[in-house]
């Protein structure tokens, strides 16, 4: 199978802080990838690298090389709000425009990319919300505010939102970690649906929601405390959470540490 991004030799710094150390990964095409490991080892970090969200903050920079199909994403010709369309994000926290209502929110990235025909703005809302399963519920109020819906549904509106612009890949980083049980099932149940269509990676720490949505899984930990975090092993997700060729991956995933 092709390789949709890959990783190689990427170390990830915030000023003079190396927070990950060397990570080299293939994340094929239209499969969930989960990140997992203990807090603090790099996760969420390696995750922004692959949309160059890692340079918004303050001293953020990235060495080695992350590649979409084959074209270096940190190339100097690259235009990082290009590759941010490419590759979307969902984020921990559900974070739909407060002021903006339901509809707007999932076409606000459209409007910023120039769409300005109102059909056009309407049917791909409908449709991210249909992909998003969020159609349903609030196809008769499109135009009350987007803050309005429960947590679970915030979500989808946010996922819905990132799908709207067509990227290719979908990042979605703890995306439900401030969700009950049965809006978590709902996301998780999406993200199966989703990966007909896209390449997700998703970093969480619950091992049974790694377990039950992905393909693949990358164990990642700190080398040792105050360390930069490393890539350990990376393999199918059968393999990791049965057999795994680490001590450290087995020791983490039957809670012997983390």
């Amino acid at each position: 199978m092709a390789t949709k991004v890959s990783m190689n030799g990427v170390s990830i710094y915030y000023g003079g802080f190396k927070a990950v150390d060397g990570v080299s990964m293939e994340i094929q095409p239209r499969t969930v990838t989960a990140f997992i490991g203990p807090s603090g080892c790099g996760k969420s970090t390696v995750l922004r690298s692959l949309n160059r969200m890692h340079e918004v903050v303050r001293g953020g920079r990235v060495e080695g090389e992350i590649q979409l199909d084959g074209v270096n994403l940190y190339a100097p010709e690259v235009d990082p709000v290009a590759v941010r369309r490419t590759v979307g994000m969902v984020f921990q926290r559900p974070n739909p425009f407060p002021t903006m209502s339901i509809l707007d929110n999932v076409v606000a990235g459209l409007r910023l990319n120039g769409v300005k025909d109102k059909a056009t703005l309407t049917a791909r809302a409908e449709a991210s919300l249909r992909a998003a399963n969020l159609w349903e519920e609030v196809k008769d109020r499109l135009d009350k505010p987007g803050a309005g819906l429960s947590g679970g549904q915030q979500q989808r509106l946010c996922i819905a939102r990132a799908i709207a612009v067509e990227p290719q890949v979908l990042l979605m980083d703890e995306p439900c970690s401030a969700l009950d049980p049965i809006s978590t099932l709902a996301i998780e149940d999406l993200i199966s649906e989703l990966k007909r269509e896209y390449t997700i990676v998703i970093v969480t720490h619950n091992m049974q929601q790694a377990a039950r949505v992905s393909d693949r899984t990358a164990f990642f930990n700190l080398k040792a405390t105050g360390q930069p975090g490393r890539l350990v092993e990376y393999d199918s997700t059968h393999t990791i959470f049965n057999t795994p060729a680490e001590r450290a991956t087995e020791d983490y995933i039957s809670g012997r540490f983390g």
